[in-house]
């Protein structure tokens, strides 16, 4: 993106591309209300859009010198009180693509510019109308594909992330002006800092942070879909328990073993959390390549996910099933969760006792269902929100879902590891001074009190136009 002296009016559809019953054609910049005047008639004789009033909504015409174009709405925003803080007209006009593209060709042929992606929501920026890691919650909003993720989307987006990183920062520059007055004072050997409470402090600021970065691994897998493989051997109900949670024949259910031989993913939102089922080939002995390749992308998916649904079959010998636990317990990931899944209840003459099977109570549930006669499946879903910690999530809770915002944290608490260090060996107050100013620079990143054009450019580029 060029950054242009912001004393321009830019121009673009802020709508979808397509036809539609309405498209929205947004300006922004000091003259956008005097290039839309120059294209715009009111039914009322004598109307001026420039001397009409900030936050009202306008009728007429569009046209292009004596050609009628359209029937509009006009919005007026006036400076500062607009999304971008600048002078900002909204024209909605029919969604015919043809008149969104005649509207956008008079507006540039008056004086504006095209719009680069996501120079709305960088003049809103740069106008101090919000913060970065809110202008980035802007594009995490319009691309949030559950309940969940729009939610942790809008509580960045109201400054809840903002607020927690502006108080970190307070009260650490508290105690590095008066650790950097000590630096004037080098000769008298004096401390206006104290060194217990500056300990404390940098303690509790460590702790916050780091529930904060732990958070991300949570709010990254809701962001993208939390994968969850379904694993076992061949005919153990795989394929039934995918197509019955997912309500339609996506995968092939047979006798026949070996039916699946590559994976096979969807998508269903539980409770407003997007689950990325995989179904993989059955685990087992095989001597078809074509399977065994199957086999193989098997084993690595159950590596790759969050969530590992092992099924077996209820009837199974006791020794067996703990068998089977403990080699895909080997085999996934050690901060995964499993759920043990005994399926084929409809079958059992006798009840199953669960207690007799051995879990570890971290990271492991388990479930009896049927997925044939949908047996205790609302159980199962359950345990699967209850892996993806969905009690972690309410509307204050501050979730971490941006893998930027995750490495400044990072490298933040890096830098409060080594002022706690300092504090233990008795570091010279320039030393401290140093990486409590690493500390800031960095959780300033976030926020955007610290940030070049290459950073501005790399986030923005990526928002949509019009946005």
């Amino acid at each position: 993106m060029s950054f242009q002296a912001f004393n321009d009016t830019i121009v673009a559809i802020a709508t979808a591309p397509g036809n539609g019953a309405i498209a929205v054609i947004r300006l922004s910049g000091e003259m956008a209300i005097s290039i839309a005047d120059k294209v715009f008639k009111s039914p009322k004789k004598g109307k001026n859009l420039i001397t009409e009033k900030a936050n009202t909504l306008h009728f007429g015409k569009i046209f292009d010198k004596n050609e009628i174009i359209d029937e509009v709405v006009v919005s007026l925003f006036k400076t500062p009180h607009s999304y971008t803080g600048e002078n900002t007209v909204e024209i909605s006009c029919h969604g015919s693509s043809y008149i969104q593209q005649r509207i956008l060709q008079i507006l540039l042929k008056s004086g504006a510019r095209m719009a680069d992606a996501g120079e709305f929501s960088l003049r809103a920026f740069l106008n101090g109308k919000m913060d970065l890691s809110q202008a980035e919650a802007v594009a995490d909003l319009i691309s949030s594909s559950s309940e969940a993720a729009r939610k942790i989307a809008m509580h960045q987006m109201r400054g809840g992330f903002k607020e927690e990183i502006r108080n970190l920062r307070e009260q650490l520059l508290n105690f590095v002006s008066l650790i950097e007055l000590e630096l004037d004072f080098g000769e008298e050997d004096v401390e206006f800092a104290d060194r217990p409470e500056l300990k404390k402090l940098v303690i509790a600021v460590h702790k916050i942070i780091s529930n904060l970065t732990e958070s991300f691994q949570l709010g990254n897998v809701i962001k993208n879909g939390i994968p969850v493989a379904i694993v076992g051997e061949p005919n153990v109900g795989k394929s039934t328990l995918l197509n019955l949670l997912l309500n339609e024949d996506k995968a092939i259910v047979s006798e026949i073993e070996g039916t699946t031989r590559d994976v096979i993913e969807d998508v269903i939102s539980i409770k407003g959390i997007n689950f990325r089922f995989i179904d993989t080939a059955g685990l087992r002995h095989s001597e078809d390549k074509v399977e065994n390749i199957g086999i193989q992308r098997a084993y690595g998916k159950i590596k790759e996910a969050s969530i590992v649904l092992l099924l077996i079959d209820a009837a199974r010998p006791l020794d067996f099933i703990h068998n089977k636990i403990a080699e895909i317990r080997g085999k996934k990931d050690k901060n995964s969760k499993m759920i043990i899944v005994l399926n084929k209840a409809d079958k059992l003459t006798s009840d199953f006792d669960t207690s007799a099977i051995n879990l570890d109570s971290a990271n492991e549930n388990l479930v009896l269902i049927s997925a044939k006669t949908k047996q205790n499946i609302n159980e199962l879903e359950t345990f699967l929100l209850k892996a993806a910690n969905y009690d972690s999530l309410n509307d204050e809770a501050v979730i971490i879902t941006n893998s930027r915002h995750y490495e400044a944290l990072t490298k933040a608490n890096e830098a409060l590891l080594r002022v706690i260090e300092g504090l233990d060996t008795g570091l010279t107050s320039d030393f401290l001074a140093q990486d409590i100013r690493e500390s800031l620079h960095y959780l300033g990143e976030i926020t955007g009190e610290i940030t070049t054009n290459e950073i501005l450019g790399n986030i923005f580029s990526k928002f949509c136009i019009g946005k």
